[in-house]
């Protein structure tokens, strides 16, 4: 008889579980989004290291339009007067089939939802109630329909609702003080940055990252700057105060539309009270985005959990857990670590940071131990 599992939240994590097991005829997969559509908005761009690449070919990512995706080569680091301290060859930790990708999310998305059938998701389902009967669970929804089920995934995003009544507790993530400016560029304006290559700018309190996410000439910018979390950011106002006199040439970058969201962090990942209910994605731990690792981290993890339940051990739950800890302990540590260096503001320290830039990124095995690890 088949086992039935049920994934909440149809994001990039609970899509590509949802693929992977569509394949497996021992399983019956069914997605639950509370939202009544799927959004397809343009959105911003992700970028995918080879370590989520190599799984998502699996799906058949190969298979979207090439134009839809660009494979920068390499990330160029740059000081705050635009001077270019050193590069970094992403195309190193590349194969001939798995190489670093950057696209909008909402292609994406696009390209998980239609690999799906119509059956196997199911819109405007919010879990009202999660309890076990003998070994399986069952849903109760707050349009007063349920589901039994003999697992669930749980991947509905930072600050999962579903979390919270599973573990009967609330479960808030952290505001790490600071926010992230977003937009989307037609063309990159006149200047010394790559347009397909990955620019990342580091600033006082700041830092800029700028990338390809098409063959159309369309760029990502995202802007993190340290900020006091408030319900009102005059957004114009902040980057000409903050930013701008760092650097008059990034103006032109802010010109378009801006949206941001504050950034939020996990305290520290834990099991759920069911042996047969996990959680994936920033449902499970969410990361800083200075190792640009969440979208990459969200498809790891929903391929480690379908090869754990393919496998029908009994230990799955112990297993999945703790591999995902020690993964998200390295990357957690980068991240962080990540966050501190692009930020650096003494004269002396920024002057040791670069010089120390251009020697560790031609060190092969600081490159291997440091982002090898963790896109391969």
């Amino acid at each position: 008889m088949k086992k039935k599992i049920a994934v909440v939240g149809s994001g990039i994590a609970g899509l590509t579980i949802a693929n992977l097991f569509k394949k497996n005829l021992n399983f019956e997969i069914v997605v639950y989004e509370k939202e009544k559509i799927l959004s397809l908005e343009e959105g911003y761009g992700i970028q995918l290291a080879p370590n989520s690449v190599s799984i998502l070919n699996k799906i058949g990512l190969s298979s979207i339009d090439n134009k839809e995706f660009s494979n920068p080569s390499n990330l160029n680091f740059y000081s705050n007067d635009n001077h270019k301290i050193c590069d970094l060859n992403l195309s190193r930790f590349n194969s001939e089939e798995f190489k670093y990708t950057t696209l909008k999310r909402s292609v994406l998305i696009e390209f998980l939802k239609n690999k799906l059938f119509a059956n196997n998701l199911r819109f405007g389902k919010e879990v009202k109630k999660i309890s076990q009967i003998k070994e399986k669970l069952l849903i109760n929804f707050k349009d007063n329909t349920n589901d039994l089920v003999d697992f669930i995934v749980i991947s509905d995003g930072v600050f999962s609702n579903t979390k919270s009544i599973v573990e009967n507790k609330s479960i808030q993530p952290v505001y790490n003080g600071s926010i992230a400016i977003r937009t989307i560029l037609k063309n990159l304006p006149e200047s010394n940055y790559d347009k397909n290559s990955i620019s990342l700018i580091m600033l006082k309190n700041a830092h800029i990252v700028i990338y390809p996410i098409n063959k159309k000439g369309e760029l990502n910018v995202v802007c993190i700057i340290r900020q006091k979390l408030s319900n009102n950011i005059d957004l114009k106002a902040l980057i000409k105060k903050e930013i701008i006199p760092q650097n008059k040439n990034l103006e032109s970058l802010f010109e378009n539309k801006l949206e941001y969201w504050p950034i939020y962090t996990s305290k520290k990942p834990s099991k759920s009270i069911y042996e047969n209910l996990f959680y994936i994605g920033d449902a499970f731990f969410t990361f800083p985005p200075t190792m640009a690792q969440g979208a990459s981290q969200s498809i790891e993890a929903a391929n480690e959990l379908f090869n754990f339940l393919s496998k029908d051990n009994k230990h799955t739950p112990d297993l999945f857990f703790k591999k995902r800890l020690e993964r998200i302990k390295v990357i957690n540590r980068r991240s962080k670590l990540n966050y501190r260096i692009f930020h650096v503001s003494n004269p002396i320290l920024k002057t040791i940071r670069n010089e120390s830039l251009k020697i560790m990124l031609k060190n092969k095995i600081f490159l291997n131990n440091y982002i090898g690890k963790v896109y391969n």
